[in-house]
């Protein structure tokens, strides 16, 4: 299914999603937005779908964040201050959406500032060999501040956040680095990323989907809570998610009457 940015379909109970700005280095807009709070609420509420793979189209880039030519820079202010939000939660699955379903990136090319939106909450992010990271926000004079909050709860380190961050356009983060740091887990050749992504959904998709859903929301909301509360909330995600346990065999008379 073609929407105005994006592309989508399903098969195999996996639904891809490829970003489709190729000529505008696939760099996000209001209709974009949209599409993707369509593509996430489908995916959400569709039972056949039970995993996502998520890339773009064209040679050059993944994502190179938001298109300031077509919305300006300030794409987050709305007239009534009080109604303002980030509106770069609704290219992600998780905060917004609620999206359980696991959610495999294949980035390829650049991955710049604003592209952080769409990798910060996918569960398994791959890249090609020719993939790099980098924040241009510095070199306009611009605050970056939500997308590398959003690495820094991935767990790459303070100190490669920082750079990334402070040394704009200068400091590319190699697809190796980006293994070594933890922000990817798997490096693989151009031409092998888009089929390696969908072989590790297929793989996932074939899994008890209730049981990967749980699974999934019992790690993310784990990193909010204290330790002893997320061993509770993850307690209680085995006793909702798993499946009954037998029920009690019935006591023997005698037994029952001496008690």
């Amino acid at each position: 299914m073609e929407r105005e940015a994006i592309l989508f379909d399903i098969a195999d109970n996996v639904a891809t999603i490829t970003l489709n700005r190729p000529e505008q280095l696939n760099s996000f807009t209001n209709a974009m937005a949209a599409d993707m709070t369509w593509a996430w609420e489908t995916v959400r509420d569709t039972d056949d779908i039970s995993c996502v793979v998520l890339q773009a189209n064209g040679d050059r880039a993944f994502c190179t964040g938001l298109d300031i030519k077509e919305v300006g820079d300030r794409w987050f202010e709305k007239d009534n201050v009080w109604n303002s939000f980030d509106p770069g939660l609704t290219l992600a699955p998780k905060t917004h959406h609620r999206v359980w379903k696991p959610v495999v990136a294949a980035v390829h090319g650049m991955c710049a500032g604003g592209g952080q939106y769409f990798i910060n909450e996918a569960d398994i992010i791959i890249c090609s060999d020719d993939a790099a990271f980098f924040d241009p926000h510095a070199n306009v004079g611009i605050v970056s501040a939500l997308e590398p909050m959003g690495m820094l709860q991935r767990g790459v380190p303070l100190g490669e956040v920082l750079r990334w961050a402070l040394m704009g356009n200068e400091e590319r983060i190699t697809a190796e680095t980006a293994l070594r740091i933890g922000l990817v887990t798997e490096v693989v050749p151009r031409d092998r990323l888009r089929e390696r992504a969908r072989e590790i959904a297929v793989s996932i998709a074939q899994r008890n989907p209730k049981a990967i859903q749980g699974t999934v929301r019992a790690i993310w909301e784990s990193l909010e809570m204290p330790r002893s509360t997320a061993l509770h909330n993850g307690l209680s995600y085995t006793t909702i998610g798993n499946f009954p346990a037998a029920p009690p065999k019935p006591r023997d008379k005698k037994e029952t009457q001496y008690r």
